[in-house]
């Protein structure tokens, strides 16, 4: 999972990169990638997995996030299952600074984009109302578009319905260079999920003696690594499950030795029992 530059350009006649992608959650590219442009993720429904700077965590019943120029992430369909729709919005900085930033009506916009440089996912009724906003701003002509996203930033700026996703972060240009350690780490664990890993193999792949390791992950990743670890394991559990496995075979698949752990764990990670889990999903499905 190394992290891939993304090349952005705006549409014709546009200031706006706007993409609508709607396909199958296993066909969907979810690289780890940075670009300069602010960005926004809209997905319209279904689960999967928010992999943001160093944020990982599942959403569900769709998604809404707000990203800074630089900040690493991977594509929203990572651990989804089934039909996936997003509208992904990309601008230029630029863009930002030379038309709206220097208005003082933008003082509230001007925050937010200070904000989200750690990356914040939206919830509640500002998530409802701006995806539906968003999946009519599709149909706009480029002036009503621009105009709409302006609206839509400061609903944005002004809402409590935000969480940040990477708080005690700052992110930058840096961090391409200077995350190098911690992706090696989330590559060896996706490489190796399903196996048992020791801590002292995971700690030499980060170049690190075991003790420096727990310190450097803790202070990175605002978590252990086994904390990391099982909630990566339980993520691809969730997907195992949906795809028909019961649930000792998902337990085995993905690094766990003994169910009832399995069973603890995933309830502590998603508030259910795997079987509850697996009955409530296939019940929407």
């Amino acid at each position: 999972m190394k992290i891939e530059f993304e090349m952005v350009q705006p549409d014709e006649g546009s200031s706006l990169r706007i993409i609508h992608n709607k396909t199958n959650a296993e066909e969907y590219p979810w690289s780890y990638h940075y670009h300069p442009e602010y960005e926004i993720v809209c997905v319209l429904y279904g689960s999967g997995a928010r992999h943001v700077g160093n944020h990982f965590s599942n959403y569900e019943n769709g998604d809404l996030v707000f990203m800074g120029p630089n900040l690493p992430h991977a594509g929203f369909g990572l651990n989804a299952h089934g039909p996936h729709e997003e509208i992904v919005i990309q601008i230029k900085e630029s863009v930002l600074r030379q038309s709206i930033l220097p208005r003082p009506e933008m003082a509230a916009i001007h925050q937010l984009l200070e904000r989200v440089r750690c990356g914040v996912s939206f919830h509640g009724q500002t998530k409802e109302q701006i995806s539906r906003r968003l999946v009519d701003l599709l149909k706009m002509n480029p002036f009503d578009k621009y105009m709409e996203l302006v609206s839509i930033l400061q609903q944005m700026a002004t809402t409590t319905e935000y969480q940040l996703l990477n708080p005690l972060t700052v992110f930058s240009s840096s961090i391409v260079k200077n995350n190098i350690r911690i992706q090696n780490v989330f590559n060896y664990v996706e490489q190796h999920y399903q196996e048992e890993i020791d801590i002292k193999d995971i700690a030499r792949v980060a170049n690190l003696s075991v003790s420096s390791f727990c310190t450097y992950f803790k202070k990175n990743m605002h978590s252990t690594f086994t904390d990391f670890l099982n909630k990566f394991r339980i993520q691809k559990a969730c997907l195992q499950l949906l795809e028909g496995n019961t649930i000792a075979e998902t337990c085995f698949a993905c690094g766990f030795n003994h169910v009832p752990y399995f069973n603890k764990v995933f309830k502590s990670v998603t508030g259910k029992t795997p079987s509850e889990y697996k009955k409530q999903k296939l019940k929407v499905a």
